[in-house]
């Protein structure tokens, strides 16, 4: 039976997306330049800063100027990374049964540890995350296995005990490099042009409230 629930940070357990919309804003509004509509900036949070910073300032990372204004973009979402930020309506309740029935539940993300662990710290989920990797602790990210597999480690469990959720294209292939079920949401940052379908999930959820009853179609969990 099912070990562990490994999810995705960005657009699969927090909602980051108005946080990130702030502060590329707050720096556009600096540089004189057009705001960016919150749906704009929520197609782009899953694919990391450099896309967010690219949707701001229309720079590819060749140009001169794209990494200072990158490091200020990060800078400045570190000095505030919670203001809005918060888990998914219907999250905590999911989070809530799992640990129930002692299911432990983990990230696996490409956020860096500098953004994670303080924004787990300021949103309480510390001490509920029973393990979070970031690309720091791996020498491949995702898509590949590498930081799946290290989380079953860390859990002391088979990767073929756990299933993973995410919201984006690499999630998903992530998880099958791993030989685990996979779980895609389209309620989160899913990018433009993509549909979840494409990317060959076990399972797709329109909700979190929709996570249990995956899992128990999956065979995964029982009633």
């Amino acid at each position: 039976m099912l070990k562990a629930v490994l999810f995705d940070l960005d657009g699969t357990l927090l909602d980051t997306a108005a946080d990130f919309t702030r502060v590329l804003n707050s720096l556009l509004s600096e540089h004189g330049l057009p705001l960016q509509h919150y749906d704009a900036v929520r197609h782009r949070v899953s694919d990391g800063a450099r896309a967010v910073v690219n949707l701001g300032f229309s720079l590819t990372p060749e140009h001169p100027d794209f990494d200072g204004l990158l490091n200020a973009f990060l800078d400045r979402y570190e000095q505030a990374l919670s203001e809005q930020t918060s888990l998914f309506p219907g999250m905590d309740e999911q989070l809530q049964a799992l640990e129930a029935r002692n299911i432990a539940w983990g990230i696996v993300t490409n956020k860096p540890e500098r953004f994670t662990t303080p924004l787990l710290e300021q949103l309480g989920l510390t001490e509920r995350c029973a393990t979070a990797i970031c690309p720091d602790h791996v020498r491949e990210r995702k898509p590949a296995a590498e930081p799946i597999l290290l989380a079953c480690a860390q859990l002391g469990i088979r990767a073929d005990e756990a299933v993973y959720v995410g919201d984006h294209r690499r999630d998903i292939e992530a998880g099958q490099n791993a030989q685990m079920p996979t779980i895609a949401c389209r309620y989160g940052y899913v990018s433009e042009g993509e549909t979840p379908e494409d990317w060959n999930p076990d399972r797709i959820i329109d909700t979190p409230q929709g996570l249990l009853a995956a899992l128990r179609d999956l065979q995964l969990l029982e009633d």
